[in-house]
């Protein structure tokens, strides 16, 4: 299972580009402004340095966030019995999996409510975020992505629930940074590539196949689980 976690989990990062850009694209946008004035011919240059270092700090958020659900799992594994416990860890991974699957398809676009549940936790981080503006230093670039890396997003909250079934710190933390992964193109790219990224991802083609992939994944997770109770 945690194979099909952790390639479905850098397949909603990069398949999600549309979500990416629409929650964090202004951001970045905003961020890429702030960043220190440099010569003409080195602004291309010192962009994606900046660019790559807040991404960063983003990935290892979403990584820390993974290993710290993934062996909170585990601990609480040794309250319950363990198989019955893996089994309803399972059956919500695979669940998720598939509504998932189905907002990258755009069948269903349920799965972006799940947002509402990390405003709270925003409220308290964005006034630290604003706080590191304007952006001078990598150092500076860094640490805001590791607090905008917990910006409410769906497809975050999504994933980490594979992380919850994956029922280890480490696979947790595995699985998080394969989301992160997956969505670097959509963020890093400047100008003419994002749009032509974008674009690409928005095909309908490209979604519909792309979000049945994950819906696979979903269901041979479920059967997997309910295999199990047998």
């Amino acid at each position: 299972m945690i194979t099909f976690s952790v390639s479905g989990a850098f397949l909603v990062g990069l398949m999600g580009a549309g979500h990416c850009i629409g929650m964090c694209g202004g951001l970045v946008g905003a961020f890429s402004q702030q960043l220190p004035q440099t010569r003409q011919q080195n602004i291309l240059l010192s962009q994606l340095q900046f660019i790559l270092s807040y991404n960063l700090g983003r990935i290892l958020s979403y990584t820390l966030a993974g290993a710290l659900i993934g062996g909170s799992a585990s601990l609480l594994g040794t309250l319950f019995s363990i198989d019955i416990y893996l089994i309803s860890l399972r059956i919500i991974a695979g669940a998720m999996m598939i509504a998932t699957g189905l907002y990258i398809a755009q069948i269903w676009s349920g799965v972006v409510q799940i947002e509402r549940l990390g405003k709270l936790l925003w409220r308290m981080l964005s006034p630290l975020a604003k706080r590191l503006l304007p952006i001078t230093s990598l150092r500076q670039a860094f640490i805001a992505g590791t607090l905008w890396g917990w910006l409410p997003c769906g497809l975050v909250y999504s994933t980490l629930t594979w992380a919850v079934a994956a029922n280890s710190a480490q696979q947790g933390a595995m699985i998080m940074a394969a989301f992160g992964l997956g969505t670097l193109p959509a963020l890093v790219s400047i100008g003419v590539a994002a749009d032509l990224f974008a674009r690409f991802v928005q095909q309908r083609a490209v979604r519909l196949i792309s979000g049945l992939i994950l819906v696979s994944f979903g269901i041979q997770t479920l059967y997997i689980a309910f295999s199990q109770l047998n």
